[in-house]
């Protein structure tokens, strides 16, 4: 016995007053009704109804289960409506895991715009430039920068690529010279951003060349503010995101160096669990991220959307 089917034909029998009704409604063939009825009365070892060729009654047993099941059926629609409806509108909590500058510098002034046109969503965003388990953690997406593959359940949407760039302050470099090749900065002091998959190593690259530099700093810190907050106070230099330093390098604050090589890049990904029956409110907000960070492309699986960055 298929036991939903069953309260469905017992609860539509009842409602309709009729075996034929019943059929006709739920597109069965009577016989397939008398022996869905027949089947709960078996596996409940109570009768549920009395029937004659011309009347359909309950029985004491059958106004009890009646009452009971027809709650949890409609129930049961409630939910499936509520599950339909965050489908198909942007309703609903909505939790996000966002590196702290990319966010602070990027969405986080759009957000509240974001939250209005969708009044419908709830959000709750987690500043923290450590990965958190999407699936484990309960989130719904996560804005990451990364070559590796880590997870291969989870779906890339790519937005945006941070181009690096050298640089120090006009003071450091009048104390300690300005490098002229990768090479030289073996010799200067760098500040470390340790949470990069490039941390402990950087590259450059010109004309097909490229050169790699170990980096093992005095200062490593898990902040790329910090970051900056050294190279301006002219501690040392660093490869840090142009994007982080794009004021202190038109102000003069800061000055790039070995402009002519090509320094490491990180593309930006939307992560997210699945693109199967994909709620709207995530939807919209992955909408919202590539209109904000203006780079956006179809999604991929991370097997393919990671594999494309430079090792």
């Amino acid at each position: 016995m298929d036991r939903m089917t069953a309260l469905l034909v017992f609860r539509t029998v009842v409602s309709l007053g009729s075996f034929t009704a019943a059929a006709k409604q739920l597109r069965l063939s009577p016989a397939a009704v008398s022996k869905n009825i027949g089947e709960l009365e078996a596996h409940l070892r109570a009768r549920l109804l009395n029937r004659t060729t011309r009347r359909l009654s309950l029985t004491e047993a059958g106004t009890h289960y009646y009452e009971r099941i027809s709650r949890v059926l409609d129930d049961l629609d409630e939910a499936d409506g509520s599950v339909g409806e965050l489908q198909q509108r942007p309703t609903g909590h909505l939790r996000v895991s966002a590196p702290i500058t990319l966010t602070l510098l990027t969405i986080s002034q759009s957000v509240p715009r974001f939250l209005e046109r969708h009044p419908g969503i709830s959000l709750d965003l987690r500043l923290d430039d450590r990965r958190v388990d999407l699936i484990r953690d309960g989130y719904d997406c996560a804005l990451r920068g990364s070559d590796k593959l880590e997870d291969s359940r989870l779906v890339a949407r790519k937005l945006m690529v941070l181009k690096h760039v050298l640089c120090a302050s006009p003071a450091y470099f009048r104390r300690f010279g300005t490098p002229e090749n990768p090479a030289d900065l073996l010799q200067h002091t760098c500040v470390q951003f340790t949470l990069s998959d490039h941390s402990a190593v950087w590259a450059f690259r010109k004309h097909g060349e490229t050169v790699s530099i170990p980096v093992d700093a005095r200062y490593k810190v898990s902040s790329s503010l910090a970051v900056r907050d050294a190279l301006l106070a002219g501690f040392g230099l660093s490869l840090i995101p142009e994007l982080y330093v794009r004021r202190q390098l038109a102000e003069g604050a800061l000055v790039p160096v070995l402009a002519d090589w090509q320094g490491d890049e990180t593309a930006i990904y939307a992560v997210y669990p699945s693109r199967h029956f994909l709620p709207a409110k995530i939807k919209v907000f992955l909408n919202f991220l590539v209109a904000e960070l203006g780079e956006g492309e179809p999604e991929a699986s991370p097997a393919t959307a990671f594999a494309a960055l430079p090792a």
